[in-house]
């Protein structure tokens, strides 16, 4: 049961942590768990992605082939990323007020995500818990209580209540 998901966004929107807090929540149901992460050299504003393979077995090579997944949270990163992803299978979720010109691609999920964690939630700040809520539901490879261990032990103590709120919501949104 290999998985191949791909985040994708702008620096500063935080699909790298929401990637993580993924792999975690695989690697505490006793999945075998590969990350990665790339990003240009702008600290907020440039390109980021992050991936995560996921199977019961050993992973043999730690870079996705065919997501099944991307999950683009800008224009570009839909643009770029989502190329690979497998027509017959694979799954695209976009931010729909961030990624206007939708990738023609058969399966395509649109989620107001940043709208959700402004308007919401309070902040953009909570825009990858959003995600990462929705990205739980649709994948259906991790469990939602496996999501909040993980969003609980990986966020600030302070912030503990609002990632849990982004996180429902996002879940609740599709």
């Amino acid at each position: 049961m290999m998985k191949q998901l791909r985040l994708s966004g702008s620096g500063g929107q935080g699909v790298i942590t929401a990637a993580i807090i993924f792999a975690e929540a695989a690697m505490r149901e006793g999945r075998q768990v590969v990350q990665s992460q790339s990003y240009g050299p702008e600290a907020r504003g440039g390109a980021s992605k992050a991936e995560v393979i996921i199977d019961d077995a050993p992973i043999y090579h730690p870079k996705i082939i065919v997501p099944d997944i991307v999950l683009s949270l800008t224009q570009k990163a839909a643009d770029n990323y989502y190329g690979d992803l497998d027509r017959n299978k694979g799954i695209l979720i976009v931010d729909e007020d961030l990624v206007p010109d939708i990738p023609d691609f058969p399966r395509v999920i649109k989620v107001p995500v940043t709208r959700i964690a402004s308007e919401q939630v309070g902040k953009m700040l909570f825009t990858n818990i959003v995600a990462l809520g929705v990205l739980v539901k649709i994948s259906k490879i991790v469990s939602i209580d496996s999501a909040r261990a993980s969003v609980q032990k990986r966020v600030p103590p302070h912030t503990v209540e609002q990632n849990m709120k982004a996180l429902e919501l996002g879940y609740n949104a599709v």
